[in-house]
């Protein structure tokens, strides 16, 4: 069902016919004499520019209790009484009139999740104090979703890309990988070029606290996870008194993601491969539970791999799964934590025996698409690569290397998911007007929950460790387990978020929860709290964000 109506889209600014250009002159070698030309991080405003309007929300139901508004937005902020973007809204409003204190933002990770889907797939498994205390909130952020979503390589293109790709690359994958990164970005400008140097996140902090005034805030009050950290950390940097309370799980090292990316990128690399690594020694040590490897997990994976790049498995639709499929459903995949581990190892024993019933033979899929092609672009339009392709190769085939067990697909792969990112963002051709550079303090804010899981394969515990510290005023809460975020998936660090959003509780900085599960002695046949185990079953997960019920 259609609940949004969008503008046309605005007319594409001059930038492209030089960013074609750039593109072309990058695919002969000199992308940084092209690049360098580019004024890339342009500050929007003067003291003299007058502010943007704040939307109006008029609100309508749209099922289950929720309502739906569009926000109309300045698309530039440059220019505020501009042309706009309209964003889709949505909220439930708070169970108990009488326990209200305001509205809560929810901001999904990414980039490229829906904040809508977000809101109304996840309100039933929060926290009643949460639905009692607030107006529960989300938005699709611009260029994602219902709000204008960004369109690069189209489906046909993108389903050629991840099967062509391979789970064990050659030794001259590095070429082809930057080819087709240049083929990515061109039909970027080709689709969405109009809106390529407006999706950045400094401007995404500027529609939220626009999105606050409209909804009669004096102050914010936010929960963000994974990508949603660093759009709450940018904000809270550029607006640090109008903050009531941001809850950051599963937060980025925000320097290190904007200014220093490679080094960023690093961490990623061996933080999925730590926990890949994980998985496999828990296979050899139980080998009963696991399933998977005969005594060898390591050499099993590895030649499982090969085996399915020379003999890919034919597939329903009539696609394939090779290498590159088991190791992008990996990567999402064992983000639920020692509860999945059971299930990795069925599901790696079905993709042995080609069995297509096996999660981890299911190609990305058109549903994935609409998820990973903004998740690029906003990434190339907040991080500042380098613009050398030769500093890009070694910094490829050192991750790469280092990363042993999903790396090399990942750093050789199409442009896709955070770890394939540089390929496209070395040679990116749009102006970046609405990036973020920094700083990070957010000084004057109020107290800011930073949250950090210890065995986190996509957002480093040690990035959590640096936010708390780049902050002027945080308290960082640890989560010693395996897998991505905390909130859903902890009894103890659900509880500390809920006390500190609704009751501005600050856990005392230092505090450490430890209250995951060991893995299951048997496959489960339905999820357990705070993890999508039913969708992962039965291959339906598109990187949707689910948080779980633990109360």
């Amino acid at each position: 069902m259609t609940m949004y109506h969008h503008k046309p889209r605005p007319r594409r600014p001059r930038l492209v016919g030089a960013a074609v250009t750039a593109l072309v002159l990058a695919a002969t070698g000199t992308a940084a004499q092209a690049m360098a030309a580019q004024d890339t991080t342009r500050k929007p405003q003067s003291a003299k520019t007058p502010p943007p309007p704040v939307p109006t929300l008029t609100w309508s139901d749209c099922q289950g209790g929720f309502e739906c508004a569009n926000a109309d937005v300045p698309l530039d902020y440059r220019e505020p009484q501009g042309r706009t973007i309209t964003l889709a809204v949505v909220r439930k409003k708070a169970a108990d009139p009488a326990k209200r204190k305001g509205t809560l933002f929810m901001q999904p990770g990414g980039p490229g999740n829906s904040g809508v889907d977000f809101v109304r797939n996840n309100y039933e498994d929060l926290p009643a104090a949460l639905r009692d205390s607030f107006d529960v909130f989300g938005y699709d952020v611009r260029g994602v979703g219902r709000s204008s979503a960004l369109t690069c390589f189209d489906d046909a293109r993108y389903t050629k890309a991840v099967t062509d790709a391979k789970g064990v690359p050659g030794p001259d994958a590095f070429g082809p990988a930057v080819r087709e990164a240049a083929e990515f970005n061109q039909a970027c400008l080709d689709n969405s070029g109009q809106l390529l140097p407006y999706v950045g996140t400094e401007y995404v902090a500027r529609d939220i606290d626009l999105l606050r005034q409209a909804l009669g805030e004096e102050q914010l009050t936010y929960y963000g996870r994974s990508f949603g950290s660093y759009i709450g950390t940018v904000y809270a940097a550029m607006f640090p008194k109008r903050v009531r309370a941001l809850s950051l799980d599963g937060a980025y090292d925000p320097y290190k993601y904007a200014n220093r990316p490679y080094d960023y990128d690093r961490t990623q690399y061996l933080a999925l491969d730590g926990a890949m690594s994980r998985f496999l020694d828990w296979c050899a040590d139980d080998q009963v539970t696991c399933g998977f490897g005969d005594g060898d997990p390591r050499g099993a994976f590895e030649k499982l791999k090969s085996d399915l790049d020379a003999n890919p498995v034919p597939t329903a639709n009539g696609g394939q799964a090779n290498g590159y499929t088991l190791v992008y459903r990996l990567m999402f995949n064992i983000n639920e934590g020692k509860v999945i581990w059971p299930s990795l190892g069925a599901a790696l024993k079905k993709a042995q025996l080609r069995d297509t019933t096996s999660f981890l033979l299911r190609p990305p899929s058109p549903a994935s698409f609409d998820f990973l092609g903004p998740n690029v672009v906003v990434e190339c339009v907040d991080k500042d690569y380098p613009k050398s392709l030769r500093k890009l190769q070694r910094n490829v085939t050192a991750n790469a290397k280092d990363a042993p067990l999903l790396g090399p697909a990942m750093a050789y792969g199409p442009p896709t998911y955070d770890h394939q990112h540089a390929t496209a963002c070395v040679q990116w051709p749009a102006e970046k007007v609405s990036r973020y550079d920094g700083s990070f303090r957010a000084r004057g804010s109020a107290p800011i929950l930073v949250i950090g899981t210890t065995g986190d394969p996509d957002t480093p515990y040690q990035d959590a460790v640096a936010l708390s510290r780049q902050l002027d005023n945080a308290s960082l809460l640890t989560f010693q387990a395996e897998g991505h975020t905390a909130f859903g998936r902890s009894v103890c660090a659900t509880d500390a978020v809920v006390g500190y959003l609704v009751d501005l509780k600050v856990p005392a900085s230092g505090t450490t929860c430890a209250d995951e599960t060991q893995p299951p002695s048997t496959t489960p046949t339905t999820a357990p709290p705070g993890t999508t185990l039913g969708e992962l079953r039965n291959g339906v997960n598109e990187r949707v964000e689910r948080i779980g019920d633990v109360s």
